[in-house]
């Protein structure tokens, strides 16, 4: 069997665009170093509409900067450690008498840092910031004593102190310890049963902020709370034999950290459940889990600089869909158009990659999309979004170099289907690897004909499309059997990309997903926590959400045979 022959021709121009583009007379700006501008670090602001994201503890209102003199009144806290949702007392003796006093809570902020270019977007860490909010206010007695319960809110883990105010002054301190909890629902099914962790009590700085997850003592990936304030909650699938397995979390930074008990921070504790594999159901479809539906906090996102722009252009351009897979059907508008006669719509995209470049790692590159012939002021045409790199792009309208108008659309990745020569799907994703050296064979990136059936150690591949090129959208973690194995870029190959796996296991169901990783092998970005690794939590906290962007996790099944 083989794909259809559009198919085909999509994923050879692709490739031969790789090679040849960089000579295009269609470059929307000079060639340019893509890391070699001067960074400029943005913390990111937490979007709108994350999921389970926890308010600021207590009233929530930031209590004024205040100072902690060397010896203040004894906080008594009890118990002085313990769990989100327990009752504790705080009370304290020798304070003003009869005051109205205070109580402060310590906590923090957390985020993700970037660096936005007008043609990529630079992974640059992460960022923590410690306050205190006001916990409540209490009434001291004649004798200055007070006793007061309270509920351990939603917080991140570890310690808090907590202090009594009193005219900018701490007058008592006491402390709490919020350690952690992990749980599993549910803890029985067939293979390929969506298991979501919930893990509680993650702290708010390098070495706590944190996690590694593991399935049968096999890493699957990390997981993050910096924007759900000490609460992780990620979803991974079940595999491997019908029986026991046990799934774990670490702390850590990338790798689990396994002496956690000798360190500095030993309430940082892991924890383990154990999820019964019922049966073997068969291979489920390929399926893709999208990730929270976000307001952006960030205007600024790739390849929507306005530089170039006609700085006196009067026209405005809409698109009648704003995002899609590639090949998606959008019409665009144009109003308010000042010149006349023939103009060019272009797509605006890269071309380059991050391996082989000194000095000048990628272009800007111009795809014409059509021509126009202006008579009135407007334009409506409608388009065909090319086969290309995922992520933002804009589409241009130019009489001559001058870009007159733009308008951004976002590129969603998507599985690559296969077709039969009668134009029929017959195949989503996986296949047979076709190792020949065809020309051909090499414009698939060696995908050969679709499978989902294979044996043990018979290699297959996946293909996807849509794939980006900066440093938060253009790589895939992918684990098999719940077991972190590599990776696969996008960004050479234009947004096609074929990883090639090998059948492992005995006969059965087994399962791969494909994650979002942060990519940061680059010696310029060295404070690049939790790169390269599957990032489990990226449907609700991964920096490329404040920017608008959309990266989905990818499941798949296969079935080896006898």
């Amino acid at each position: 069997m083989k794909t259809r022959e559009v198919t085909k021709r999509h994923s050879a121009r692709a490739l031969r665009v790789g090679v040849a583009a960089v000579l295009s007379i269609a470059m929307v700006s000079p060639a340019v170093g893509a890391d070699s501008l001067p960074p400029v670090p943005i913390a990111l602001t937490i979007p709108s509409g994350l999921p389970d994201v926890p308010a600021l503890p207590f009233t929530g209102v930031k209590h004024a900067t205040f100072t902690t003199p060397p010896t203040m009144k004894t906080l008594t806290v009890s118990p002085n450690q313990g769990f989100v949702g327990d009752k504790v007392t705080i009370s304290g003796t020798g304070l003003p008498a009869n005051a109205s006093i205070p109580l402060t809570w310590s906590t923090a902020e957390g985020t993700w840092v970037t660096d936005i270019q007008p043609n990529t977007v630079n992974y640059m860490g992460t960022k923590y910031t410690k306050f205190n909010v006001d916990l409540m206010t209490i009434k001291t007695d004649a004798a200055g004593a007070f006793s007061q319960k309270i509920t351990i809110p939603s917080d991140f883990g570890g310690i808090h102190d907590i202090f009594a105010v009193v005219d900018g002054d701490a007058v008592g301190h006491g402390a709490f310890q919020t350690n952690r909890t992990f749980t599993i629902s549910p803890t029985k099914g067939p293979i390929g049963t969506p298991i979501t962790l919930t893990y509680t009590g993650l702290g708010a700085n390098l070495y706590t902020a944190g996690a590694a997850v593991h399935w049968d003592n096999n890493y699957a990936g990390e997981l993050q709370s910096l924007w759900t304030r000490g609460t992780g909650k990620v979803v991974i699938r079940a595999a491997g034999p019908v029986g026991k397995h046990y799934v774990e979390v670490k702390n850590a930074i990338t790798f689990g950290y396994l002496n956690v008990i000798q360190s500095p921070i030993p309430f940082t504790n892991g924890g383990s459940a154990v999820f019964t594999v019922t049966k073997d159901a068969g291979a489920p479809a390929p399926s893709i889990t999208w990730p929270a539906k976000v307001d952006p906090t960030v205007s600024a996102r790739t390849m929507l600089s306005t530089s170039g722009l006609d700085p006196d252009t009067k026209a405005v351009a809409t698109l009648t869909k704003t995002s899609g897979s590639i090949l998606t059907k959008t019409t665009l508008n144009v109003t308010g158009m000042t010149s006349t006669g023939a103009h060019q719509i272009v797509w605006a995209t890269v071309v380059g990659n991050r391996v082989n470049c000194t000095g000048t790692c990628w272009a800007y590159n111009g795809v014409p999309m059509a021509n126009v012939d202006v008579t009135n002021g407007t334009i409506s045409k409608e388009l065909t979004i090319p086969d290309n790199l995922g992520g933002w792009h804009v589409v241009q309208v130019k009489k001559g170099e001058v870009i007159e108008a733009q308008v951004s659309f976002y590129v969603k990745e998507s599985i690559m289907p296969f077709y039969n020569a009668a134009g029929k799907q017959i195949g989503l994703g996986l296949a047979k690897a076709d190792l020949s050296t065809t020309p051909e064979a090499l414009t698939r990136g060696q995908s050969g004909a679709p499978a989902t059936s294979f044996k043990a150690g018979e290699e297959f591949t996946i293909s996807l499309k849509g794939v980006g090129w900066s440093q938060l959208d253009n790589t895939l973690a992918v684990t098999y059997d719940n077991t972190y194995i590599g990776y696969g870029c996008g960004f050479n190959s234009n947004g096609y990309v074929v990883f090639h796996m090998m059948a492992t296991g005995a006969p059965g169901t087994h399962i791969i997903d494909m994650h979002p990783l942060l990519y940061t092998n680059q010696p310029s970005f060295a404070n690049t926590p939790y790169g390269m690794v599957p990032v489990l939590s990226s449907d609700r906290d991964f920096p490329g959400l404040a920017l608008g962007y959309q990266i989905p996790s990818f499941h798949f099944a296969i079935t080896i045979t006898k």
